[in-house]
């Protein structure tokens, strides 16, 4: 029977999906496998239901620019009990390329290990996937579709800042993110928004609905001082993950709750939080200024790849048989900027709990420095006395004091 590999795609979509299975495909058919993709991600591939389809060169090459995912993707995560070896023996599958994040890798590891200890072993290469840019590659590599959503998240906030100066409005912007701030201190920079919330920044403040209120109205006094009356913030939803579930219900905002009486915060726009408590605080302090919210997020994911996605895609789908040729299982695909394929095992990059240890911003490197320090605009204790012509307690609104920076 002939060879073949195995192709799937878990977690959410992100640009270059599909040109990693487009790239992975190609250079396996040139060596006389058969590929098989795998429709919604590990949840059907034990049931003896697997929706499967064969990818040819046709196939793989109209895909290769498409945006989302030609494989259907599913977050689900197989428990041990459910593997069986019935799929890999029947169709003489010898290699497992996952694309996805940690969990898939992880996932597909233990897949390995259960199909070792049955005597039908195969290689698994994991293919590293996502926007937020928060897996810790070897010399701050990015994570593919990283690149293209900031690109698409450039486009669209020139267009609200420009809305802004149109109307003499703010705007109060969320980006995805997850526990990190990549995405909105990439976004930010690059439209030169006054203001930009991560949660890196609270390494010594507590973060609370109040401090990124006050981070907002900082930079809302610092440009009524310079005469400008519009402006965009752009705040991280990583924030939510570093905040408990006590200090979200305090923020006197309607949430639903799931089962274990946690606030669902998937069914409601992070913007608009941001909006409803700037718009009161605001309020409370007499400025009659009007502030919108905007949300970036899943039309972020599904785009077209850009061109460096593009490149970087092909270089990790044909990094995936190089590593394959060496015999390596149960690691990840990277690429340097020199063009060198190396692998990176998941037990190198884990921590203590368990799980893969997060790339955060690191707000000590000359980069974010010269961002935070010379392009937001916000004040400063010596725009305290020009402050108080429009609010009576500037104190409280001095960004190093927010953020015990002093």
């Amino acid at each position: 029977m002939q060879q073949s590999i195995l192709i799937l795609a878990a977690g959410g979509p992100a640009p270059g999906i599909n040109s990693v299975i487009s790239s992975v495909s190609k250079i396996f058919l040139k060596g006389g496998y058969r590929v098989i993709g795998l429709h919604d991600g590990y949840k059907n591939l034990f049931t003896g239901k697997a929706s499967t389809v064969d990818i040819d060169f046709e196939l793989a090459d109209s895909v290769l620019t498409r945006g989302g995912s030609v494989l259907r993707m599913s977050r689900y995560k197989p428990k041990n009990e459910e593997f069986t070896q019935d799929f890999f023996v029947n169709n003489n599958v010898k290699l497992l390329v996952t694309i996805g994040g940690d969990d898939t890798a992880s996932t597909a590891n233990r897949i390995s290990l259960f199909l070792t200890e049955n005597k039908f072993p195969i290689q698994n290469i994991h293919v590293p996937k996502t926007i937020d840019n928060d897996l810790p590659l070897p010399d701050n590599q990015p994570t593919f579709g990283y690149q293209s959503a900031t690109e698409e998240g450039v486009r669209i906030t020139k267009t609200v800042y420009e809305d802004a100066k149109t109307s003499a409005n703010w705007f109060v912007m969320s980006v995805m993110g997850r526990e990190a701030g990549h995405l909105a201190f990439s976004i930010g920079t690059s439209c030169h928004l006054p203001m930009i919330v991560m949660p890196e920044m609270f390494n010594k403040a507590t973060l609370n609905f109040e401090n990124i209120t006050r981070l907002i109205v900082s930079a809302v006094l610092k440009r009524k001082i310079l005469g400008i009356n519009y402006g965009a913030a752009i705040v991280s939803e990583g924030i939510f993950h570093f905040m408990s579930d006590d200090v979200i219900k305090e923020s006197g905002l309607q949430f639903t709750y799931d089962a274990h009486g946690h606030p669902e915060l998937g069914n409601v726009s992070k913007s608009h939080i941001y909006n409803v408590l700037l718009q009161n605080k605001l309020k409370e302090l007499g400025l009659d200024i009007k502030c919108r919210p905007v949300e970036l997020g899943y039309e972020l994911r599904c785009l077209p790849p850009s061109a460096f996605d593009l490149q970087y895609c092909t270089m990790l789908g044909t990094g995936v048989k190089k590593l394959f040729d060496q015999g390596l299982t149960g690691c990840v695909v990277t690429v340097n900027n020199k063009g060198e394929v190396n692998p990176l095992f998941l037990k190198d990059v884990t921590g203590e709990n368990g799980k893969v240890k997060t790339r955060l911003v690191n707000i000590e490197d000359a980069k974010t420095k010269m961002v935070l320090e010379d392009n937001l605009q916000y004040l400063t204790a010596e725009d305290v006395e020009a402050a108080k012509q429009f609010v009576s307690n500037p104190e409280e609104f001095v960004f190093s004091t927010i953020l015990n920076w002093n």
